[in-house]
């Protein structure tokens, strides 16, 4: 009897290995919201500088680059150019998100950074802070790189420059 639980417990445990392993040897845990990579993203809708209504909850048209910033923040002064460039270029491939993590923020000074840096992409408004505690956001920037299927492809905490972005994205537009 000992030998038929260990040998069903060693097949569900391969099973699950196999299961759980897409290309790249990154796990998919479909319907776990995480995150960390190779989860499902975890899902928000948030209200821009615009009005507009902004959401994150699985399968999209285009993958979705979801950057967490402050207005106080030097490494996000510095990287604001860079996420530009990139959407100029990529915007219509990608969405690019820039959360404004209100919370730790305010609506005036996250507007004159906005005008400043000439930032032309959403500025969702994370008012309460319930979605940058969700994404477990410790520094800023922190920027989440989410695939068509709201998988997490890549988590960059701090500054990223257009070159490696660019690389992490075309990486991400080629699978």
């Amino acid at each position: 009897m000992k030998k038929l639980v260990l040998a069903m417990f060693l097949a569900v445990g391969v099973g699950y290995l196999f299961v759980g392993q897409p290309q790249g040897g990154a796990h998919v845990f479909a319907n776990e919201q995480k995150p960390e990579v190779g989860y499902q993203a975890p899902h928000f809708t948030l209200t821009g500088l615009n009005n507009q209504v902004y959401r994150v909850e699985g399968k999209r048209d285009k993958p979705v680059i979801v950057n967490f910033w402050a207005s106080w923040c030097g490494p996000c002064k510095m990287e604001a150019p860079d996420l530009q460039k990139i959407f100029e270029k990529y915007g219509k491939e990608v969405d690019l998100y820039g959360v404004n993590v209100t919370s730790n923020d305010n609506p005036e000074t996250a507007m004159e950074f906005v005008q400043t840096y000439k930032l032309t992409f959403p500025i969702p408004m994370d008012v309460t802070g319930a979605v940058s505690d969700r994404y477990k956001v410790m520094a800023f920037p922190t920027t989440y790189l989410i695939d068509q299927q709201g998988v997490v492809r890549k988590k960059i905490i701090g500054m990223i420059d257009a070159a490696t972005l660019e690389k992490e994205l075309k990486t991400m537009l080629a699978e």
